[in-house]
């Protein structure tokens, strides 16, 4: 269903206040929800979308230990710990009452290693960690399931993102499950059919904004400032707690050593300050004993955060996004400080790749098994890049991170292998072959191309 703004005026909903509580050594301790940037302190049952003093995003202190051991992260064995690789670590997550967690089972994905991905890559030792294996086919379930769960604690009955495909899909299959009104704000013509249909099944509100992702996430922040609609965009800080658990769940498989790179797409840079602060935390708590270096790969034509870590990070100025990898065209990314801090605090590095490099680089993941949608496919090209360059080097050990399933984006591989003409198709392009109905023309067929 596709409605106007008017419509929304109906929409009404309550507030039941509840205190966040995080549960360490079994103590509870009261969670901090304040502004990144002014410190000011908010209620964290009445979270705004922004500060009203200095319009930044809040952040979460969970009050965490100085030393936490593994055993104590992950030592409840409730049924919800147990199946979700999310709340599996409620000890570095806000306490959260446990008849509001909404839950798919989201998380524990595996890394993929594969020597010809090692070999593209330029790299001796690469994983990539596939969060396309979430259960509506992206990473955005694991902010999710924190995000809807906080919604509902604290009596939401709409609940509301504006995105490019993947969070609004996440958010509908949320919400529907946890029995919320899902509202979903997406600009026009620019999501792909995949993703468009998966919010679509799961009884969502849509409406289409004239204008790109930024103009719909600006109205949406506009529209819950005067309504009162909860946001669950990446500007929450509950759903940048869900992401960080990929960085936990990837140091746990890996034994608490730390790569030396992790590398990730860059949009709206959610995950880059979620995984900067998973990373201060497990440094902080002792879990890890050395910090990898983040790096956040843009595609060409939607790279204002990598033009403004070449200035410095001195000179930031958003530009209107273009790139076929879809879930990262943002031009004026919300978490810009924040992914700022993740990327100073780990001496990270901020790069960009181009669509071709983006789309080579899906076709040899494709090609590997694995699969990916166009945006993951950015974590790839840029360790190519770097590695080609010497700013990774051959003996470093990299894990990278697919953020999206490949049939979120059908397009994008019909489109790479079916071109109009060879030189619009891609150098790994698998186009089918059309053959009379003749054993004769299919046998030579067949032999011909097994022999290749």
């Amino acid at each position: 269903m596709v409605l106007s703004f008017g419509a929304l005026v109906s929409i009404r909903w309550y507030r039941r206040l509840t205190i966040s509580t995080s549960k360490l050594n079994n103590e509870y301790v009261e969670t901090i929800v304040e502004c990144e940037d002014c410190g000011k302190a908010v209620d964290a049952s009445a979270l705004p979308a922004r500060c009203s003093i200095c319009g930044g995003l809040f952040t979460i202190d969970a009050g965490l230990a100085d030393r936490i051991s593994a055993d104590q992260l992950i030592e409840d064995g409730s049924l919800l710990s147990t199946t979700s690789g999310v709340w599996r670590y409620q000890a570095m997550l806000p306490r959260l009452p446990a008849d509001a967690i909404v839950s798919r089972g989201e998380g524990r994905t595996p890394i993929y290693r594969d020597e010809r991905l090692a070999a593209f890559g330029g790299v001796a030792q690469l994983g990539l960690k596939h969060e396309g294996q979430n259960p509506t086919g992206s990473f955005k379930d694991r902010g999710m399931t924190v995000g809807v769960s906080h919604a509902k604690s604290v009596g939401a009955t709409v609940v509301a993102c504006a995105s490019t495909g993947n969070t609004s899909a996440s958010l509908a299959s949320y919400a529907a499950a946890g029995g919320l009104k899902a509202l979903v704000l997406i600009p026009e013509g620019k999501i792909s059919g995949g993703k468009l249909a998966q919010t679509i099944a799961h009884g969502a509100l849509i409406v289409q904004v004239e204008g790109d992702f930024d103009v719909a996430l600006s109205m949406l922040r506009s529209l819950t400032d005067e309504l009162p609609i909860y946001l669950v965009n990446s500007v929450n800080p509950y759903r940048i707690e869900g992401q960080k658990t990929i960085v936990i769940e990837m140091m746990e498989q890996l034994g608490w050593l730390a790569p030396d790179v992790i590398a990730l797409p860059g949009g709206n840079l959610g995950n880059t300050a979620a995984f900067g602060k998973a990373l201060i935390e497990l440094y902080q708590t002792g879990l890890i004993d050395t910090v990898p270096k983040l790096l956040t790969v843009q595609a060409e034509g939607a790279a204002p955060f990598a033009d403004y870590f070449d200035s410095g990070f001195d000179r930031y100025e958003p530009i209107v996004a273009e790139t076929v990898a879809t879930a990262i065209k943002i031009g004026d990314p919300a978490s810009i400080g924040r992914a700022r801090k993740a990327i100073q605090f780990t001496n990270g590095i901020v790069a960009r790749v181009s669509d071709r490099e983006i789309l080579d680089a899906k076709a040899h993941i494709d090609r590997c098994g694995i699969g990916c949608e166009p945006a993951s496919a950015a974590t790839l090209a840029g360790v190519r890049k770097l590695a080609g360059a010497g700013m990774i080097g051959p003996d470093e050990s990299v894990v990278g991170v697919l953020t999206g399933h490949l049939l979120k984006d059908t397009e994008a591989v019909l489109t790479y292998h079916l071109g109009a003409g060879i030189d619009e198709s891609g150098p790994l392009a698998n186009r089918p072959i059309s053959i009379p109905s003749s054993m004769d023309v299919l046998r030579n067929t067949v032999l011909d191309a097994l022999s290749g």
